[in-house]
């Protein structure tokens, strides 16, 4: 095909990021622009389809080719992922009829999860999705539209999930991943990969649900208007791409069965790579991202959203130092944490501030700190933090296991990663060595090997490995370890003995 590059483009929850590769993987540039979150309601998350995913999309690949002076007949083929599954209906015409309802952190549906329960009962949907409804579930926010907006949810032509818009706005046509459809549980039947034509009834019919892809497959070509508004190449192969998690797996280097991905983003989330489809009753279960591969997953639904929170409402002074002297504020905020010993003298945190998902799948769960006296720190508060996400980590490896579900490695990757002592602490929580690739370019660099398998460049996706190079590896320490053992079955009784509360509390604050 001659010489030439691979573009690959993701949207994140609070930044959008894309990259021009060579077809060797080698880094040619890279580009970023952050953006915002809308939280209409409490539980209620969303972004404007236009205003960020497209605004995002059309940002980044001006900057890039701007900035390499690539010829935009260069790039080969282009590839998208973005945050999912997220629920965006559209008109006749392509036109938002709303902003896009957000994943698993987006807990509006819990009455439409009930209903759907109730009706096609639990072991039904279980037998069609291999996995049970929760907030993570596409298909109750579908209803949700139906039951509280019936005048949106009668124009919708099309139900697209985040990176599908992107594929649209450039090609003109309505797709959606494999991998991502098992997100739009209970309608997708991830036995056979096909929508189920009995479910439409009860949430949508199914010509409202886009044709399915693999994700490297091609879905159509650069249309005059889409290259007119980014600066590409009419006809550049555009792949049908996936949701942000699976992609950022395979940018990790997830490659073989028994790979898994651990990523510190806003949430945390699990992705191992398996042989077979693994039915689950406390985590999802999907086809990946090519014929043969299954993914086993998990998510936390708060982890650098809590040291965000931290941040930016109890660390005014490194805030300012940060924007003196250039010292990152969470640099800062480590260093205080690393004078705090193991169990953060006492003090315990859970990180339920909105919620969490696997393995409790508890929308009313809440932050608690506990434990707090006189004597604590700000470091000691920190602290309690990284752990709290790195106790909620070990849970799910635990229960995982309990499944029959065995990581034979783990590689981290996400922001969180930039903290070694996080790292560290993960490490010896959960008794794990913990693998750092080389280079964290993030989920576009997956992105961009799955436009280089759309167009033949690849045979299959194992190939990954001929790109990323592990790093380091983080091991846990054996002297410390043990010192979290009594911290670790407190977190996990505190939820226990505390969850009653936590659930009145949220049927108080709806009143």
């Amino acid at each position: 095909m001659g010489p030439g590059y691979l573009l690959g483009v993701d949207i994140g929850t609070y930044s959008s990021k894309g990259v021009i590769v060579t077809t060797d993987g080698e880094l040619v540039a890279s580009h970023t622009v952050p953006h915002g979150m809308d939280m209409p309601k409490p539980g209620y998350f969303e972004q404007d389809a236009d205003k960020v995913w497209w605004h995002d999309f059309v940002l980044i690949v001006q900057n890039l080719l701007k900035k390499t002076g690539i010829q935009p007949q260069k790039i080969l083929a282009l590839g998208t992922s973005a945050i999912g599954s997220c629920v965006l209906p559209i008109d006749d015409e392509g036109n938002p009829l709303r902003p896009g309802i957000l994943y698993g952190i987006d807990t509006r549906a819990s009455e439409e999860i009930r209903y759907l329960e109730e009706t096609l009962s639990r072991e039904k949907i279980f037998s069609h999705c291999a996995m049970h409804l929760s907030s993570q579930a596409s298909g109750p926010k579908v209803l949700w539209i139906r039951n509280h907006e019936p005048e949106v949810f009668q124009k919708t032509r099309w139900f697209l999930t985040s990176e599908a818009y992107l594929v649209y706005k450039l090609t003109g046509k309505p797709s959606i991943d494999i991998y991502t459809a098992a997100g739009y549980a209970p309608m997708f039947n991830v036995y056979q990969k096909e929508w189920i034509a009995e479910i439409a009834a009860y949430i949508t019919p199914l010509d409202r649900l886009p044709p399915l892809y693999w994700s490297g497959e091609i879905v159509g070509e650069v249309t005059p208007e889409a290259a007119e508004q980014t600066g590409l190449v009419a006809g550049t192969p555009v792949v049908a791409g996936t949701t942000d998690a699976a992609a950022e797996a395979l940018s990790a280097g997830v490659a073989d069965f028994g790979d898994m991905m651990l990523m510190f983003g806003s949430s945390i989330f699990f992705i191992m790579k398996t042989e077979k489809l693994v039915p689950t009753q406390r985590f999802w279960s999907s086809n990946f991202l090519e014929a043969g591969s299954f993914a086993f997953l998990g998510g936390m639904s708060t982890s650098g959203s809590l040291t965000t929170w931290y941040r930016d409402q109890f660390a005014q002074l490194e805030k300012e130092e940060e924007n003196r002297s250039g010292v990152n504020a969470f640099a800062s905020l480590a260093s205080q944490a690393t004078q705090s010993p193991p169990g953060a003298n006492g003090l315990i945190l859970l990180p339920y501030f909105e919620g969490e998902r696997t393995p409790l799948h508890d929308p009313n769960a809440k932050g608690l700190l506990f434990g707090l006296s006189l004597k604590h720190t700000r470091g000691d508060l920190y602290r309690a933090i990284l752990e709290g996400v790195a106790f909620g980590i070990r849970h799910n490896l635990e229960v995982m296991r309990e499944e029959g579900v065995i990581p034979n490695r783990i590689v981290a990757v996400g922001g969180g990663t930039k903290n070694p002592l996080w790292l560290q602490i993960v490490a010896d929580v959960c008794q794990v060595p913990l693998q750092v690739p080389t280079e964290q370019i993030g989920a576009s660099y997956g992105d961009a090997f799955l436009a280089g398998r759309g167009i033949g460049l690849f045979q299959d996706l194992t190939e990954i490995k001929k790109w990323v190079k592990v790093k380091e590896q983080i091991n846990p320490d054996p002297q410390v370890s043990p010192q979290y053992e009594f911290y670790y079955h407190l977190f996990r009784d505190l939820y226990e003995q505390t969850k009653n509360l936590m659930h009145s509390l949220s049927v108080h604050l709806l009143k």
